[in-house]
């Protein structure tokens, strides 16, 4: 069985919460309350925001 990532609709008027298959990361998925667009994240820590949050140890304080 595959499984889900369970994924809230950005549409304040809507935030019906999705389930979509681990196989639409990185893929654009439709809600089906409100057919608002939204962009299913990929895997975490492959995104450009995974680099920002390792900031290098020379950067922290003493």
């Amino acid at each position: 069985m595959e499984e889900t990532i369970r994924i809230m609709c950005p549409n304040l008027l809507c935030r019906k919460v999705l389930g979509v298959p681990t196989s639409a990361r990185g893929k654009t998925v439709r809600c089906k309350g409100c057919s608002t667009t939204i962009r299913i994240p990929d895997k975490p820590g492959t995104g450009k925001d995974a680099s920002t949050s390792n900031a290098p140890a020379a950067n922290k304080p003493a």
